[in-house]
C-alpha cells in the first residue's frame, strides 16, 4: 500500500480562506499526497492562484458552470482517475483533517480490515468531542465522539464527502456523485451504492476530519427517539427534500418509506403545527420521486 498513488479531490465554492486553511493541512500530511485536484464550483483566477502555489503538486479545475458538491465531486474523482489514482481521498473547503496523521491513519485502518473505502470520525471544528452530524447506532443517537466507544472501526457506516477514502475499486463498482442532485443527499445516494456492491467499508475511529458543526438541523422527535431533518432556510429545504423523494424511491431505500411519512408527518403536524410545511415537504420529495430536477 505504500506504493498506491493516492490523489486528493477538494470541492470549493467562494470559500478562499477556508480552502486555504484546508489546504494547508492537507499539505503536511505525513503520508504526503501524490498529488491534489482542486475543482472551483466559481472559477475565481484568486483561488487558482491559491491552488496553483500549493506546497504539493495541484491540478486547479475551474468550471464556469456551479457543479454543486455532487457534481464538482464528480467531476474531481473521474480525473483522479485518469491520473492513475489507486486511492482518493475526498475533503470539502469548509473542513480539513484534523491534524497530520489523518491519512496515514486511514490508509493504515484499510490495509488491517480489508477495506475498499474508509471515512475518519466528522468532528465539530469547534469542538472536536462533539460530532459534526449526529450518528444513528441502532435506535440510539450520540452526539459525542465519546459515545462512539474504543473500537478500531465502526462497519458499515461512513460519511462520504468529508476525509472519505475511496480506492479506485470501490469508484469503479459503485460510481460517482449523481450531477442532478447538486447539493444535499449526495453522499447518501453514494453510501446507498456502496452499501448494495457488499464492498467493506466503514468508519477509523482512531482518526478525525473537523468541519462545522451541522446537526442543527437534525431535529428530534418522541422524546430524542427519532429524528427529523429542517434545513435553516428555504433553498436548503427545497434540495434536501427533493433530494430525499428521489433517493427514498431507490432500491435498497424504499423500506424506510413508511418511517419517512411517521417522521415528517409527527414533526410538521404535531411538534410544529405546520400543515403548510407538510404540504410543501409533499411537493418537494414528489418532484424527486418523479425525477424533475430543475434547480431551485
Amino acid at each position: 500500500m505504500s506504493e498506491s498513488r493516492i490523489i486528493g479531490v477538494v470541492v470549493t465554492h467562494r470559500r478562499r480562506e477556508l480552502l486555504a486553511e484546508s489546504l494547508q493541512v492537507l499539505a503536511a500530511q505525513t503520508r504526503p499526497l501524490d498529488h491534489l485536484v482542486v475543482v472551483d464550483n466559481a472559477d475565481e483566477p484568486a483561488v487558482r492562484e491559491l491552488v496553483e502555489g500549493s506546497a504539493i503538486e495541484t491540478t486547479y479545475l475551474g468550471s464556469k458552470h456551479n457543479l454543486g458538491g455532487a457534481g464538482g465531486f464528480a467531476l474531481g474523482m473521474l480525473y483522479a482517475l485518469s491520473l492513475g489514482a489507486d486511492w482518493v481521498w475526498l475533503a470539502d473547503d469548509d473542513g480539513r483533517p484534523d491534524g497530520p496523521d489523518v491519512l496515514a491513519t486511514l490508509l493504515d485502518c484499510a490495509r488491517r480490515h480489508g477495506l475498499a473505502q474508509v471515512s475518519p470520525v466528522v468532528c465539530d471544528i469547534d469542538d472536536p468531542d462533539r460530532l459534526a452530524f449526529p450518528l444513528r447506532r441502532g435506535v440510539e443517537w450520540r452526539r459525542l465522539r465519546s459515545e462512539l466507544g474504543s473500537e478500531d472501526l465502526l462497519p458499515g457506516i461512513a460519511s462520504l464527502f468529508n476525509g472519505a477514502l475511496f480506492s479506485a475499486d470501490a469508484i469503479d463498482a459503485v460510481g460517482v456523485p449523481d450531477l442532478r442532485l447538486f447539493v444535499r443527499g449526495d453522499e447518501v445516494e453514494v453510501h446507498r451504492r456502496l452499501v448494495r456492491s457488499g464492498l467493506p467499508f466503514g468508519t477509523c475511529l482512531q482518526t478525525a476530519y473537523v468541519h462545522p458543526n451541522g446537526s442543527d438541523e437534525f431535529k428530534p422527535i418522541l422524546g430524542g427517539r427519532m429524528h427529523t431533518q429542517y434545513p435553516d432556510n428555504e433553498t436548503k429545504r427545497f434540495y434536501t427534500y427533493r433530494n430525499r423523494g428521489y433517493l427514498m424511491a431507490q432500491p435498497g431505500m424504499r423500506k424506510l418509506l413508511p418511517q419517512e411519512y411517521a417522521r415528517f408527518a409527527w414533526y410538521f403536524l404535531v411538534d410544529r403545527r405546520d400543515p403548510a410545511g407538510f404540504r410543501e415537504w409533499m411537493r418537494l420529495r414528489k418532484l424527486g420521486r418523479q425525477e424533475k430536477f430543475e434547480r431551485a
